[in-house]
């Protein structure tokens, strides 16, 4: 805890004369105004091109100089960036992120030149199924609701944002309040506490108080099909999850596993592309948000379209009658517990996963409980989560292509 009481978890270590630091403000591209969707992710690219005194041509050449890499980004429920220095170069980089976060200029010649970047993605973003099936699915999804709108916007909205759109966004959502840090190398506890100081104090006390509204998933078993001329179908599909607080997260997570993101080993790729090649890919993932939840996932099938589904829709049916047997249980957590710690290969993922910890409120201790509670899930707890959670009739999927045979339904 810096002087100033800004909180920070922090693991020191000094064998690499290297700094990772890596922050997180809760609030996120959820909470862009309705018709400015894209504010968010908006404010994250044009947030380091010029602050203080430094144009913006100024202040990259400064990061480049001094090989110092800060990126900002947005995400549904929040915003955040990641800064990695030399040591050497730390006073450097501290006060250039100090500048990005508290005095961004938000000029008009990188606002322009960003602003045309981000409308030709989206232009691409038209032509791309993926893309084009994960937006739709999200607009079925949650309706009417933030999390269905576009996180990167659209081409009407981000033309309207203006530089008084992205200082306001500053304003109301960068605060020391909502402010998560996580940072690993080469510096200790007493001068990350002042560093803190330094970096955030300018920051208002308090952000901006906002609500949004807890929601379940529309998951009501449509198949939404968008015609488009492409070698390949792109799949996507979901029905409700459980969030990351959820106390059966641990079961339903190894059950994914064996559902569908074991890779190789899950019943989704061997039923689907090894036995049947029925697909190039196919698999599922939690996706915990903090209002709501999906089980989630996707593929790139070829013709036999509806072959594909009816193979998804009768793994999830079978999973949830029959459940997981005691060998796909035990080789799950093996791999679980076994792979976890190729994730703390690099500082920079470490900073990331002391972070979202603690956005997630798992608790500091978490990276040592981890492992154990893996490990102490058993078959009831998966096959009775199973049988309540997987529900084929609600299964909602989009195909983005010209599957022979498949129709929208009602």
């Amino acid at each position: 805890v810096s002087p100033g009481g800004i909180t920070a978890w922090l693991v020191n270590d000094p064998s690499i004369p290297v700094i990772s630091f890596r922050f997180a403000f809760r609030g996120g591209a959820s909470l862009d105004p309705a018709g400015k969707e894209g504010l968010a992710r908006m404010t994250s690219t044009l947030i380091d091109e010029g602050a203080g005194d430094l144009d913006s041509q100024a202040f990259q050449r400064r990061l480049q100089d001094l090989s110092i890499s800060l990126r900002f980004s947005a995400r549904r429920d929040t915003f955040g960036g990641n800064l990695k220095t030399l040591s050497k170069n730390r006073d450097q980089a501290f006060d250039m992120l100090r500048l990005a976060i508290s005095e961004p200029r938000f000029d008009a010649e990188p606002v322009s030149r960003l602003r045309a970047q981000l409308l030709s993605g989206l232009r691409r973003d038209q032509e791309d199924p993926d893309a084009i099936a994960g937006r739709t699915l999200s607009e079925m999804m949650f309706p009417g609701h933030p999390y269905g709108r576009p996180v990167e916007g659209a081409l009407d909205t981000i033309s309207t944002i203006t530089a008084d759109d992205l200082r306001g966004f500053v304003a109301r959502r960068l605060a020391r309040d909502n402010l998560y840090v996580g940072v690993v190398g080469d510096i200790t506890a007493a001068e990350l506490g002042r560093r803190l100081d330094d970096v955030f104090a300018a920051l208002p006390e308090k952000a901006a108080p906002f609500s949004i509204a807890e929601v379940r998933a529309k998951a009501d078993g449509r198949t939404r099909v968008i015609d488009m001329t492409v070698p390949q179908s792109s799949i996507v599909f979901a029905q409700q999850g459980l969030k990351r607080n959820d106390p059966e997260f641990f079961p339903a997570y190894v059950l994914n596993h064996i559902l569908g993101s074991g890779g190789f080993t899950s019943r989704l790729y061997d039923e689907i592309r090894e036995k049947r090649g029925l697909a190039y890919s196919v698999g599922s993932y939690l996706y915990p948000l903090q209002y709501s939840a999906l089980i989630s996932g996707g593929g790139t099938a070829n013709g036999r379209v509806v072959e594909t589904l009816a193979v998804l829709k009768d793994e999830w049916r079978k999973m949830a009658k029959f459940g997981v047997t005691e060998t796909e249980l035990s080789d799950a957590k093996t791999y679980l517990t076994g792979s976890y710690p190729l994730r703390f290969t690099s500082s920079d993922n470490i900073a990331a996963i002391l972070v979202a910890v603690q956005v997630q409120e798992l608790g500091i201790d978490y990276l040592e409980k981890r492992n154990h509670l893996v490990e102490a899930v058993t078959l009831e707890q998966v096959n009775g989560l199973a049988k309540k959670l997987l529900d084929t009739d609600s299964l909602t999927v989009v195909v983005v292509g010209q599957p022979v045979g498949l129709k929208n339904t009602p």
